[in-house]
């Protein structure tokens, strides 16, 4: 009659069981991510040989007369945001949303630097005469995806999700290296392996970048 399993033995099936369920969910949550910085990875490492054809958008517009006089009435220092009735007057007549960003405010000028990813762009109000400029580089997709892995001009969610890709790409790989541990007794060349993983780039890391 076969007998219990022993407590070690138990332990070990549950050990096993809770590190393949944490290993295969985190895993699953930082796929998608994983591919995407390692793609990124690449086009980063070799963006020099990579060319880029910018497109550039240029847009002119004028102030309403009220709106204009509500402008020119204004004297907010640095940093503060446009009013909400020209930010509404922006996103209606040139498609343009310029949120919370901070403006530099002069007696001649209200000028906008609008970063993004893959490009830049400004927008630039003159004061006495309401004329609007507005100017847009896109560097395409491959400049897009490279400043998504850098966190370049990204906004607060974006952080949020490279954060939370973060932890779950340290479970994944914390769970894995758990789950070689106790594996590793039927697999002679996993510890080996693992150190080469280490010792490759230390060692690159040494004799060839100064």
């Amino acid at each position: 009659m076969r007998g219990n399993p022993s407590n070690p033995a138990r332990r070990r099936s549950f050990w096993l069981k809770q590190l393949h369920q944490w290993h295969w969910i985190s895993s699953a949550i930082c796929l998608i991510g994983m591919l995407l910085f390692a793609l990124t990875g690449i086009t980063l490492n070799h963006a020099a040989g990579i060319e880029a054809q910018p497109r550039v958008t240029s847009l002119e517009a004028s102030l309403p007369p009220a709106l204009l006089d509500e402008v020119r009435a204004l004297a907010p220092a640095d940093g503060a945001a446009a009013p909400a009735a020209l930010r509404q007057w922006l996103a209606e007549q040139l498609r343009i949303d310029v949120g919370d960003a901070a403006a530099e405010w002069s007696a001649d000028e209200i000028y906008f630097s609008l970063p993004r990813p893959g490009g830049d762009a400004w927008l630039s109000i003159d004061r006495a005469t309401g004329e609007a400029q507005y100017e847009r580089t896109d560097r395409g997709w491959i400049s897009y995806l490279n400043d998504l892995h850098k966190g370049r001009n990204t906004g607060t969610a974006w952080r949020w999700f490279l954060d939370i890709f973060a932890v779950a790409t340290l479970v994944f790989c914390l769970t894995g290296l758990l789950l070689l541990k106790l594996h590793a007794g039927n697999r002679p060349a996993t510890w080996p392996v693992v150190g080469l993983g280490f010792a490759a780039p230390l060692l690159l890391a040494i004799l060839f970048i100064h």
